[in-house]
């Protein structure tokens, strides 16, 4: 264990909540310290719910270790059934209580509620958020779930959404809308807005939709043992994605494969003038396996990106994501310190970074534009509008989405090229005072300029160069999106060359050089 202050993923029973979270008719007891009770604002102020989520806590303090916690669960367990009726429960153990070794599991097991009571254990010290989710909703689906006759309209569960996952409304109503093309029916969306009732039926549908194999994979295998239900593997995530996934889900249910492109604009506008921003940019992946994966395609096949690097952070995902990497020409990236992605990005030096809220302020420090496409994400990911990352309507927000921070950074280089022009120079009047100069006294003081991100002049390790002013200066005028290679190239010139200052003769000395 080590403390951190950022993390990708929280422990295991924030898996369990994102579950619980997500369904109706279930209830979560969570054995737990007063303080582990912070959970609840994830979903309440980053995903902006209107309510709380299904839990409740046991709450023990310090004072109640020496005597019997076991009482205060059963308390909490009863008040529980009593006060939400719920048609199914589930128990557990924060990563604090576990090692009071009080059993939930089995306490609740003698108490005879009269619901089924499903017992999470969970390994707080060795699994984190994601297989918390994953196994949640399998051992739920293991419990409730049975075989049955199927319906007579082709159908598909569609699984893996949960609550505080990047995009998953979204998502799931374009899933839906794909399915509905085909004439295919949704029998069952779970976890998301699933009841206990609806997990019973499961085994009706013809096939599982697995939308987010790291909360839904393990349901989804034990589906296809136990109740004859194969599961799709392609995530339609991207243009491409979704023309095979269409054709791989009408494999499954028997039906023909049809897909309405009339609403993709995606191809077309990464080939138009867009593309100028895009052709063969350097961008840096991070997040988790799924959506790493699918962003790496897009980058390449469809955008025309290079990929100059990627990862994740979730290790379930390291087999495939190193195997991705070898299939890019990079080396996976396998960590959930935020201090390696970091270092990491700043040896890459990319034009561009695709990540999670982490990577975004580190774009943010290093001045890298970032988009993010995975959580871990703030509140603005949750946004008010429709904006699903798959489908078809996927493929055209993930273009915008990724495109902006390009735009704005090439807005803010055209601003710095032009900052000494008549018209555009700092004391210039704005346009709407008839270019009039407004004195920086009139009406209280000017606002001081945002800190910059990190200083290329910075204090550095022994051994290194360091960027005099003027050259610094120079720097920033050069293009952002070919202002790393810059960099990259004079710092070697210097180095071979012995230099440990960099001024702007040899900045220039160094473009000629390489200009040969």
């Amino acid at each position: 264990m080590k403390l951190t202050l950022w993390t990708y993923e929280g422990p295991p029973h924030v898996g369990a909540m994102r579950v619980a979270t997500a369904m109706t008719g279930l209830h979560y007891v969570l054995h737990a310290p007063q303080g582990d009770t912070y959970a609840d604002l994830l979903f309440t102020m980053i995903e902006r719910r209107d309510h709380r989520p299904p839990v409740t806590y046991t709450t023990f303090q310090a004072r109640d270790l020496g005597s019997d916690t076991a009482h205060l669960f059963k308390t909490a367990c009863q008040n529980a059934y009593d006060r939400f009726t719920p048609e199914a429960m589930i128990v557990g153990a924060s990563c604090t209580a576990e090692l009071i070794q009080d059993d939930p599991g089995g306490m609740a097991e003698q108490m005879g509620l009269p619901c089924p009571v499903i017992a999470l254990e969970l390994p707080s010290y060795q699994r984190k958020e994601n297989f918390g989710a994953d196994e949640t909703f399998y051992q739920i689906t293991k419990a409730l779930a049975k075989p049955m006759e199927k319906t007579e309209q082709p159908s598909a569960n569609l699984i893996g959404p949960t609550a505080l996952g990047f995009r998953h409304r979204d998502d799931i109503t374009e899933v839906t809308r794909l399915l509905e093309g085909m004439g295919i029916a949704v029998n069952v969306c779970a976890p998301y807005g699933a009841t206990p009732s609806d997990i019973a039926r499961l085994g009706a549908a013809h096939v599982n939709v697995l939308m987010y194999p790291e909360t839904g994979e393990a349901a989804c295998r034990w589906m296809a043992r136990d109740l004859d239900l194969p599961h799709t593997r392609t995530i339609p995530i991207g243009a491409g994605a979704t023309r095979d996934f269409v054709s791989e889900l009408a494999d499954l249910a028997g039906v023909a494969p049809y897909l309405d492109e009339s609403r993709l604009r995606q191809p077309w506008y990464a080939a138009s003038v867009d593309s100028t921003y895009l052709t063969a940019k350097r961008v840096f992946l991070f997040g988790d396996g799924t959506h790493v994966a699918t962003a790496a395609r897009i980058a390449r096949d469809e955008i025309g990106f290079e990929v100059a690097g990627l990862g994740c952070y979730n290790r379930e995902m390291a087999r495939p994501i190193r195997a991705l990497a070898r299939d890019f020409g990079v080396e996976a990236l396998i960590t959930d310190d935020y201090l390696e992605v970091e270092a990491a990005i700043e040896a890459l030096a990319p034009e561009m970074i695709l990540g999670t809220q982490m990577e975004r302020m580190i774009g943010k420090r290093l001045g890298i534009p970032c988009a993010v496409i995975s959580a871990p994400v703030h509140v603005q990911d949750f946004p008010a509008r429709y904006s699903p990352q798959m489908g078809l309507e996927g493929a055209n927000v993930i273009f915008d989405t990724w495109v902006h921070p390009l735009v704005m950074g090439l807005e803010e280089h055209l601003l710095h090229m032009f900052r000494e022009d008549p018209e555009f120079h700092d004391d210039a009047g704005a346009s709407h005072h008839g270019g009039a100069h407004v004195a920086d006294d009139a009406g209280g003081p000017a606002p001081r300029p945002a800190a910059s991100p990190r200083s290329i002049s910075a204090k550095k390790n022994p051994g290194e160069v360091i960027w005099l002013s003027d050259a610094e200066r120079e720097l920033k005028k050069i293009p952002f999106f070919v202002r790393g290679k810059a960099k990259r190239n004079t710092e070697t010139f210097a180095a071979e060359r012995g230099v440990t200052q960099i001024d702007i003769d040899t900045l220039y000395e160094a473009k000629a050089h390489y200009a040969r």
